[in-house]
């Protein structure tokens, strides 16, 4: 019905030229990214650093200050109160109490009692209570989920193109991946079970961007069997630029309500979303690209390369 150009066909730009400075931007933010890690860390959610989290909704708008006096006043650590949404929303934390899973339920329920009595007609909309034993498995099992899937993508690469494309996409992908964190760090926000999700989830729409600019390289490896590598690459990603920026634009577009009406949960979960787009779209052109012509330049093409000449023939299977 309607077909809408972003970019106009037959581009020739090329992106190649920006290879160096794009993977020495990317390694330099990688690592700028790791050690953020360390220092000054992940703001671990309660999923990961145990804890209490109580989201409640008062009659009317929330005095915060009364709030924390009276929640202070129980001796349960300190209290972390904030307003999201309305001034009505207010979201609880407590740090992870003496003992066991009960001691946490106990705190809670504490705290429910506290608001029923001290503001009446409060709703507590959602209790979260997580001990040690479970976030400590909880998080081994979201690493362990990162390097499956990233084991996974890897074998189904490898398997539908090349050894040289599959070690460029999971590259890629790690270097995606620790600037995702890197983020994290710099925007303080919470590393939970949504954050693993939203990871998976960057991975996902990373590989399938890639798995696309890769396929048409390889058709056009078989139909310009006399171009260099280099030439051939710009074209492919000049060939697939509109249906990559297509795609992004209308995955944000989709994911633009999450990060500004979602709540607490799921608007931090789309920021990163959309920060992920961003990365995966560009990793594509300027990381995993000249990852291939790094690795494939003495190998996908065979001998001293030619000038560009069409094939006369269509494509062999």
């Amino acid at each position: 019905m309607f077909h809408l150009r972003l970019v106009p066909d037959n581009t020739r730009i090329a992106f190649m030229k920006g290879r160096h400075a794009g993977i020495l931007l990317s390694i330099v933010l990688s690592v700028a990214s790791v050690f953020l890690y360390f220092y000054p860390g992940l703001n671990y959610g309660i999923d990961f650093a145990g804890g209490i989290v109580i989201e409640a909704r008062t009659p009317q708008a929330a005095n915060f200050p009364e709030l924390r006096h009276k929640l202070g006043a129980l001796n349960l650590g300190p209290v972390a109160l904030q307003e999201f949404g309305s001034p009505q929303d207010v979201l609880i934390r407590l740090e992870r109490q003496p003992g066991d899973d009960a001691a946490q339920q106990k705190a809670a329920d504490l705290v429910r009692a506290t608001l029923a009595k001290e503001v009446p007609g409060t709703v507590v909309r959602r209790v979260e209570a997580v001990g040690a034993s479970v976030s400590g498995e909880l998080f081994y099992n979201g690493m362990l989920a990162l390097g499956l899937a990233m084991v996974a993508m890897l074998v189904y690469i490898w398997f539908r193109f090349e050894w040289q494309f599959g070690a460029g996409a999971v590259v890629t992908l790690l270097l995606d991946v620790t600037k995702t964190i890197g983020f994290y760090v710099v925007t303080d926000i919470q590393f939970n079970l949504v954050a693993i999700a939203a990871i998976l989830t960057i991975m996902g729409y990373s590989i399938n961007d890639k798995v696309v600019v890769y396929d048409r390289m390889r058709e056009n490896l078989r139909i310009y069997k006399k171009m260099p590598l280099r030439e051939l690459i710009d074209l492919s990603i000049n060939e697939t630029l509109n249906r990559t920026l297509g795609t992004s634009l209308s995955t944000l577009l989709s994911i633009l309500p999450l990060a500004i009406f979602g709540g607490e949960a799921l608007q931090d979960f789309g920021i990163v979303l959309i920060f992920g787009i961003f990365l995966a779209t560009s990793s594509s052109i300027f990381i995993a690209a000249p990852i291939l012509l790094f690795l494939g330049e003495n190998r996908l093409r065979r001998g001293q390369p030619e000038a560009a000449q069409p094939a006369a023939t269509s494509a062999a299977p």
